[in-house]
């Protein structure tokens, strides 16, 4: 690596490691993932016409307005069809069953899902994918609503889309990709209507706001737990406790610790990722 790579890297962290903490991230979730922050931070240098990160430090100094452009080049932006392969086989052998019986003593019989921070759409339609060709099938008898929530506009147009690279869906069950999939252009794949059914898309800052509850399964991976300080992760974890249903689960990232209040929230036994709310509590 060259000295003036090493360089530039350095003072990219020193800039990263004092701005993170005051839009409520932490630099240890960002330490892995910091190159790809750090080109658009110098994206938005050359658009500002400022010479390097000392001069934008001094801009944001005098600017309140330019944080919430620095906070866009913050948002992190790797997904993929069926991550973590683990959450997927647990789920749909030893978890939906459970889900699909309690939703169907509700009136109208639903079963609601919420993916927060949804990227491009990979987990919500992992999910809707899931339902239809896994191992518990959604009874036909059951209604479906998957809401799917985030805050970069790019993102959620890319899901509108919903065509994808191989890349992005090289670790589906190849049967699943061949059934839910078919190619596009420039050996892309198209995701097909019927697994569109049932899942919508908002705009929203988890930070700031969320879905009306209840829901019977949350997905909150890689997001609040891994870029978020404390105090944020708090609040958003409030908000997320809130929405989840009573026995109904939320699943964060694989290598996350939410410090749930064990009052309201049990992990499952060998798997702390995955955590069951109470009976005994209410959602709203």
């Amino acid at each position: 690596m060259s000295t003036e790579r090493v360089t530039r890297d350095r003072d990219c962290v020193e800039f990263l490691q004092w701005c993170l903490p005051r839009l409520g991230y932490r630099w240890a979730g960002f330490r892995k993932v910091r190159r790809q922050v750090c080109r658009r931070v110098r994206h938005r240098l050359r658009t500002l016409d400022l010479d390097d990160l000392a001069a934008y430090r001094r801009r944001l100094q005098r600017d309140p307005f330019e944080w919430p452009h620095l906070d866009d080049c913050c948002r992190i932006t790797i997904s993929r069809f069926y991550r973590d392969r683990r959450v997927w086989e647990v789920l749909g052998r030893d978890l939906l069953p459970g889900l699909f019986r309690r939703a169907a003593r509700r009136e109208p019989p639903l079963l609601r899902i919420w993916s927060a921070g949804c990227g491009a759409g990979e987990e919500p339609f992992t999910v809707a994918i899931l339902l239809r060709l896994g191992p518990a099938p959604l009874p036909g008898h059951l209604g479906l609503q998957i809401v799917a929530t985030d805050l970069d506009t790019h993102q959620l147009e890319r899901a509108g889309r919903a065509v994808y690279p191989q890349s992005s869906v090289r670790e589906l069950p190849a049967e699943w990709r061949r059934q839910a999939f078919v190619q596009a252009p420039g050996g892309k794949y198209r995701l097909l209507a019927p697994y569109h059914r049932g899942v919508d898309f908002l705009l929203q800052d988890i930070r700031r706001d969320a879905p009306p509850g209840p829901f019977d399964l949350i997905l909150c991976r890689n997001l609040v737990f891994t870029y978020f300080d404390s105090s944020t992760q708090e609040r958003c974890l409030e908000r997320l406790v809130a929405r989840l249903s009573p026995d109904g689960w939320l699943i964060v990232g694989r290598h996350e610790s939410p410090g749930a209040d064990g009052s309201l929230l049990v992990p499952r036994r060998g798997d702390p990722s995955m955590l069951r709310r109470l009976s005994n509590a209410s959602g709203s």
